[in-house]
């Protein structure tokens, strides 16, 4: 009977041997895990932020700092010299209110056009439309390289290149900057919203543009959310159509940083190509913070719409 007892007690004991073995496997696998993921996400974070970081910290260099072969990343004489040359030359504040104007602007008409078409295709049947919604996605994945031609000889047989009015022309039809993704984009959130809350404005005898208008548009705000801060960073930060309509540079702040280093050297006499580069950076801040205040006030929002307007499932 005590050797039966042993042999129990020595199962026992094994057995808890084992669980403590396996206990200690799993979490050295979870450490070893948590290593790995923190890792990685400090070098993802470095290939994005590294660049960014670096223009930032470059463009409070001082002369004396870009000559100074021991100044690496902390500036020592930091100074506010190439941000008030680079707000100069770029005539920052006219400029960036034409600019917020002129993007607002479009911004606001793709929203109210791409998300009339996205509830069109997600609510009603029609002829062709299958037909007309592929030609949405041909939108999106035709690189738009491949009709730079074509849209520049359109609008020069018009006569409007040398202004912001092909622009507006465009997005008004559907067709601007990414209006395909946003009507996408709006055609897989007002799929997922439940078909009797239309039914119910219906009841009520609500009519189609009502319901759109007072019923729709009010819960899909995830959605516009999420279109109007991608409109802003692409038309804020677009070349390709502002240099095919050759957008006026007053227009375009994009456009505007572009002549700031031919402007350095024949006028304000800045001839060394590393000190250039200096204003260049300090004007890419100046360029990219409207766009970063935009973002921190709506970032909830934005992560909110993006779950649940369909860009990732």
């Amino acid at each position: 009977m005590q050797k039966l007892k042993n042999k129990i007690n020595a199962m026992k004991t094994d057995k808890h041997l084992d669980n403590e073995k396996r206990r200690l496997i799993r979490s050295s696998l979870s450490f070893l895990m948590s290593i790995f993921r923190f890792g990685l996400i400090v070098g993802i974070s470095y290939v994005i932020l590294g660049p960014i970081l670096g223009i930032v910290i470059n463009s409070f260099f001082s002369d004396a700092d870009q000559y100074n072969p021991v100044v690496l990343l902390i500036p020592q004489q930091p100074t506010l010299e190439k941000y008030k040359l680079a707000m100069t030359i770029l005539n920052y504040w006219s400029v960036m209110r034409n600019t917020l104007i002129y993007v607002i602007s479009l911004s606001l008409i793709q929203i109210g056009v791409c998300s009339m078409v996205g509830y069109g295709f997600a609510r009603f049947q029609f002829p062709f439309k299958k037909i007309l919604f592929a030609c949405v996605i041909i939108i999106i994945i035709i690189p738009a390289h491949s009709i730079m031609l074509p849209l520049f000889t359109t609008f020069r047989g018009f006569g409007l290149l040398k202004t912001i009015t092909p622009m507006y022309i465009m997005t008004m039809f559907g067709v601007g900057l990414r209006s395909g993704l946003y009507i996408y984009i709006f055609n897989q959130f007002f799929r997922g919203l439940p078909k009797e809350i239309e039914e119910a404005a219906f009841v009520d005898g609500a009519n189609t543009m009502y319901t759109y208008m007072r019923v729709m548009i009010p819960n899909a705000m995830p959605a516009i959310i999420t279109v109007t801060i991608f409109s802003l960073v692409w038309q804020y930060n677009d070349l390709f159509y502002g240099n095919i309509f050759q957008i006026p540079n007053d227009w375009s702040i994009a456009r505007k940083l572009n002549t700031l280093l031919g402007t350095l050297g024949p006028i304000y006499r800045v001839t060394d190509p590393s000190l250039a580069q200096l204003y260049v950076y300090a004007g890419i801040v100046l360029m990219i913070l409207p766009m970063i205040i935009i973002y921190i006030f709506l970032q909830r929002r934005f992560i909110e719409g993006v779950e649940r307007s369909g860009i990732v499932g």
